[in-house]
């Protein structure tokens, strides 16, 4: 061909000849192959499948679809991980009748599946591998370079940075707190293995967009666990106790911690950088039979603001219902809103979200945190510091004479807190807060156990929300589900309306990493004061009273809020069971 710009129509007349050239012109002119692949094939309207079939018989290779990927099995040790993705290059093992560019043609040896057949660079690199293999036979074939990014980003669950890392050279017992490097070329250049086990263990989890990494000691060595959407997964088994203690010793030594004190827990906090941004870690250590324990909470300001597509409250995926609620109760001049739910809930997420929103710039709007999680625009926020003296009792008692129109204090732990609190919100102050209760009604329970007047604890409070946080089915591969009627009634759920639900579930694809859920939402319980409500609270009525007149007041439950969403087919029933409990 002339020129790039010349017309294909001809190719269905030429196939073969057009194909070939054009994608070397278009290679030449873009230096890479898989930059000419994507013009070529918006230049001929042809699918990936239907150029990689004429590519491939072009360059007598075997057409791979995604679906023959999956039923091969990697052989990372030719290709490794982090090659194949950078190459999308991938070593399949155990294929029989390999037409080998070596000459043999059956047998049981290797399948290169490529992307770029005019990639000269990858095709040099496994012939020199392969020469130390002389008896293996190896061929080629060729894949689309979307079908080889989909399957590489369902094997990365399995297959991470620290799959790599032995523990056959000496494990050195000084490390450098600022050698922490969260990157492939800074891990594998590390001299220390325990530098670049945890260093690949924090780098991964930021990949897996993890909440907390557990790095638990056992007797044999020690596991290391991620938690991804709220569910813990065994990410890797490390044996060796030595290797186990010295890992923890590096935990302590970034977080500044004391190294020989290891009969009672500590907690500290280191910082990394990762992507170009910088990553807060908050760390707990705890005393085990076989040693410690450590979580490493990962606070990651900008997965925060862009997960959910911004602070807003339709971003976390509340009911309008829910949502009016909370936007009413914050646009009250004074008073307490509290929320509540187990740690990782999304409390803080969701007063950040309500902070935003009222946030006009007319009001004087101060929050107290432990840590800061996110960094709110021209709002005055104060970080915990107990090391030297700033607690929240004390921070709070500044706040009130730094003359605030509505302030957050993060999480209320103490009485002398909830007591400041509960005298901020009866003077003309607006206070949102966090606390921890499984329910709106143990909320209650929670301020008389910490010594706080039921009478003026109930005059200040203005609304009360319990929240959970929900795995959703994941869109790409969302199929129905039939579910037995034992099932549904454990569930909580007449068999004889089930037919008006959408049970779904996700069988797993590359864009959930094969989980079949792809992103939270949260559900939640709003309760809404009024005199009603204020009276029984202050007298301390039965529980099953007060949850009558929440219920006549239009309250609804958590399980309610969640089979909702299993009967529109957003989540599954195993999900809500296992967040929820039967009513």
């Amino acid at each position: 061909m002339d020129s790039v710009s010349t017309p294909l129509a001809s190719l269905n007349v030429e196939p073969r000849v057009e194909l070939r050239d054009a994608l070397r012109t278009l290679s030449e002119r873009h230096g890479s192959g898989i930059r000419a692949l994507e013009e070529l094939m918006t230049q001929t309207a042809l699918s990936a499948d239907e150029m990689c079939t004429r590519l491939a018989a072009q360059f007598r290779m075997k057409p791979i679809s995604m679906r023959e990927l999956n039923q091969y099995e990697p052989d990372f040790d030719v290709i490794s991980f982090v090659e194949a993705t950078t190459r999308l290059c991938v070593c399949f093992r155990e294929i029989n009748g390999t037409n080998g560019t070596n000459g043999t043609n059956s047998g049981k040896g290797l399948l290169f599946v490529i992307a770029d057949p005019l990639d000269a660079r990858t095709r040099g690199v496994v012939e020199h591998r392969m020469r130390s293999r002389p008896t293996v036979p190896y061929g080629w074939a060729l894949a689309s370079a979307g079908d080889i990014s989909a399957y590489l980003a369902v094997r990365e669950k399995d297959v991470r940075a620290m799959d790599s890392l032995a523990f056959d050279d000496p494990i050195q017992s000084a490390v450098d707190p600022s050698s922490l490097a969260l990157t492939l070329q800074g891990i594998s250049s590390d001299d220390s293995p325990v530098v670049r086990l945890l260093n690949s263990t924090i780098y991964d989890a930021l990949k897996m967009m993890a909440s907390d990494i557990h790095l638990e000691c056992r007797a044999s060595g020690l596991m290391i666990k991620c938690r991804v959407d709220g569910v813990l997964t065994v990410v890797r088994r490390v044996e060796g106790r030595d290797v186990a203690d010295q890992v923890l010793s590096r935990v302590k030594v970034i977080s500044e911690l004391d190294i020989a004190e290891r009969r009672v827990p500590q907690d500290g906090r280191f910082k990394a950088q990762y992507a170009g941004r910088d990553i807060d870690f908050r760390v707990s250590i705890m005393p085990n039979q076989f040693g410690e324990d450590a979580v490493l909470r990962i606070l990651d300001r900008y997965q925060l603001s862009q997960a959910s597509g911004g602070l807003t409250l339709e971003a976390l995926g509340f009911q309008q219902a829910d949502t009016r609620f909370m936007r009413s109760v914050a646009s009250m001049p004074y008073g307490m809103l509290l929320v509540t739910g187990p740690t990782g809930s999304g409390k803080t997420t969701t007063l950040y979200a309500i902070l935003t929103e009222i946030n006009n710039g007319l009001e004087k709007i101060v929050t107290i945190e432990d840590p800061v999680e996110y960094q709110l625009g021209d709002i005055l926020q104060i970080p915990v510091n107990e090391a030297k003296g700033l607690t929240f009792a004390r921070g709070l008692r500044s706040i009130l004479r730094h003359d605030p129109d509505k302030i957050m204090v993060g999480e209320i732990r103490d009485s002398e807190t909830a007591q400041i609190a509960v005298q901020a919100a009866l003077t003309g102050h607006q206070v949102f807060t966090t606390v921890h209760a499984n329910n709106v009604f143990d909320v209650i329970g929670r301020f008389t156990n910490m010594e706080v007047d039921p009478y003026s604890f109930v005059s200040a409070l203005n609304g009360v929300v319990a929240q959970r946080l929900l795995r959703q089915c994941c869109p790409d591969c969302t199929t129905d589900e039939v579910i037995d009627a034992d099932t549904l009634v454990r569930s909580g759920i007449d068999p004889d309306t089930a037919g008006s639900y959408l049970f779904h579930r996700g069988t797993g694809c590359a864009a959930c990493r094969g989980s079949g859920y792809r992103g939270r939402r949260a559900i939640a319980e709003a309760l809404r004061m009024n005199d009603e409500l204020r009276q029984l609270l202050s007298e301390r009525a039965p529980l099953g009273a007060i949850k009558a007149a929440a219920m006549r007041y239009g309250m609804q439950s958590l399980r309610t809020a969640a089979v909702e969403l299993v009967k529109r087919g957003e989540t599954t029933l195993e999900e809500i069971n296992r967040v929820t409990m039967v009513e």
